[in-house]
């Protein structure tokens, strides 16, 4: 049993591994033997920090010690995302599964190979950060909000502190040397929620290099 959590806190990674089935058709496809495309997503992620995959089998146990339907955790599952299991089988069916996985892969996590991510929800958990840079400043309404692109620029940048900057500054680095061309770039800044194009006459690259220059911590 886990210790006691603030409400909605309880299954936290459990949540974020159910967004992974959201993100690929809200639906458990995992056979015992193979993943599925959600649950291979989040094996992904995890294998850059696989001590979210331990939290997430320590989540699934649980839930499932306690009962999906238990009022005791009510209003901690209310917020997960609903997946639905294939038919014959349960919800918890597919998490026991899932958790065996999951189990699996923590035996040896570098089995899963580094690849770039496959959906906007991988591209937002590899780069969290240069997410919230973008997809909170550079978004559909930004010019209801702010003057130009620096502007939002200097909001963004007093608004966070100095380790946030130094986060999204890799970020932007590590995206750069990930993606080699420019179409891929622009599927991979919309993912993170950019929906702005860069100044006339630069490339989506060049910007993102000025905008690393700008926020580079001295």
């Amino acid at each position: 049993m886990s210790q006691e959590s603030p409400p909605g806190q309880r299954f936290h990674e459990l949540a974020d591994l159910l967004k992974a089935y959201a993100y690929n058709g809200f639906t458990f496809t995992d056979t015992i033997e193979t993943p599925g495309p959600g649950l291979a997503s989040y094996l992904r992620i995890a294998a850059r920090d696989p001590v979210r995959a331990e939290t997430a089998v320590r989540q699934i146990d649980d839930l499932l010690s306690v009962g999906l339907f238990s009022e005791e955790i009510a209003d901690d599952v209310e917020g997960l995302s609903h997946i639905s299991p294939p038919t014959g089988a349960s919800v918890e069916d597919c998490l026991r599964i899932a958790r065996d996985h999951l189990y699996r892969f923590l035996q040896d996590p570098s089995r899963v190979p580094q690849t770039n991510p496959q959906n906007a929800w991988e591209w937002n958990e590899r780069f969290p950060e240069l997410s919230q840079l973008l997809g909170a400043y550079f978004h559909r309404d930004f010019s209801y909000i702010y003057d130009s692109r620096d502007e939002a620029l200097d909001e963004y940048a007093s608004q966070s502190e100095p380790e946030e900057l130094a986060q999204a500054t890799q970020e932007i680095t590590d995206l750069l040397t990930m993606v080699p061309s420019e179409e891929e770039l622009h599927t991979a800044t919309t993912a993170l929620g950019l929906d702005l194009l860069p100044p006339q006459g630069t490339s989506l690259r060049e910007w993102l290099e000025l905008i690393r220059r700008r926020i580079t911590v001295a």
